[in-house]
């Protein structure tokens, strides 16, 4: 979530409403003004709001820095304090506003509840938001993303499709993702990559085609995961060996973190950014893909006794200094 630069156009907005019509060059040195000092365009309770989560955001995310000297009981502990900090900060930002979606997203998810209910609480809010501020309205450029007051419904959608497929609910988490692309086509929180994973994981190859042509067959490392797992479920190994070979092949260090699942934490409240091609972009992709392959025993032993790609894992974890599990253990 970059909320430093959502804070900043939202106020910005805001301001030119009260002041009136204001040329694209005005409207520039509104931004500038705003980017300053935001704190001196707050004059709202749902700004406000707003100022304190995306500040308690960056506090914890400065907070991390250091998190690689920390043993895992210190980790645990930190972890914690920092979750609990972000929940009292979200506390006194629904006092400033009941309405701020973002705070009563972040509560949920800082408390640490299982997957389950979560889910549970999460479509709760969606109900008492969707009941107070009405359906998400369509947007003048056809994507809801561009209207930054819209941004924190959408993130609460797409938290609740990818809680989804946590849960097992492949269909649900499909459904609840074509849903999101209608609202925001461009795209911007990801909902494409939620929604393949979840075809594969449905055997829709149907589905994924149309996926996978919607994103011009570009690809990136849920794709190229989706559709090695696709092809394995329906039974097609020929296929779903070339597809693991290119998983391998396009995805940095692909292999090794299938075979040696790295720690993702939770997603406060979205998808963290990444380089498209990169490492971290494996990372994620196999994190949401984990109950998937948790729910196909046989895949990961499969893709190890594949040719090269045992071998291909252990070359990226010696080339980079990372560590090694037996992956039998």
């Amino acid at each position: 979530m970059k909320g430093q630069e959502e804070l900043i156009r939202r106020l910005a907005l805001k301001r030119r409403r009260k002041i009136g019509s204001l040329s694209d060059e005005a409207f520039e040195e509104l931004e500038i003004a705003v980017r300053k000092n935001p704190a001196n365009f707050v004059d709202d309770n749902e700004e406000r709001a707003f100022y304190l989560v995306v500040n308690a955001l960056a506090k914890l995310e400065a907070n991390r820095h250091d998190d690689d000297l920390l043993t895992d009981e210190q980790y645990a502990q930190e972890r914690r304090r920092r979750l609990d900090a972000l929940g009292a900060s979200c506390s006194q930002a629904l006092q400033e506003d009941e309405h701020c979606v973002d705070a009563a997203l972040l509560s949920v998810l800082s408390r640490d509840l299982p997957p389950e209910t979560v889910l549970h609480e999460l479509m709760d809010l969606e109900q008492r938001v969707t009941k107070d501020l009405g359906s998400i309205p369509p947007s003048a450029t056809g994507d809801a993303w561009s209207d930054p007051f819209m941004r924190p419904r959408l993130r609460l959608l797409d938290t609740i499709a990818r809680t989804c497929l946590c849960t097992t609910r492949y269909a649900m988490a499909r459904d609840r993702s074509i849903d999101l692309l209608g609202k925001a086509p461009l795209d911007a929180l990801g909902a494409r990559f939620t929604c393949t994973l979840a075809m594969a994981r449905l055997e829709d190859e149907e589905g994924f085609n149309w996926i996978d042509a919607r994103e011009g067959r570009h690809g990136n490392a849920w794709f190229h995961l989706s559709r090695a797992i696709l092809m394995y479920k329906l039974g097609r190994m020929p296929a779903a060996r070339r597809a693991l070979r290119g998983y391998d092949q396009l995805c940095t260090g692909g292999a090794y973190v299938l075979l040696q699942p790295v720690f993702v934490d939770t997603y406060l409240p979205d998808r963290p950014s990444f380089q498209p091609n990169s490492f971290e972009e494996a990372v994620l992709a196999v994190h949401e893909a984990d109950p998937i392959i948790s729910d196909i025993p046989d895949f990961a032993g499969w893709a190890c006794d594949q040719q090269g790609f045992l071998a291909s894992a252990q070359d990226y974890c010696a080339r980079n200094g990372l560590d090694w599990r037996n992956w039998e253990e």
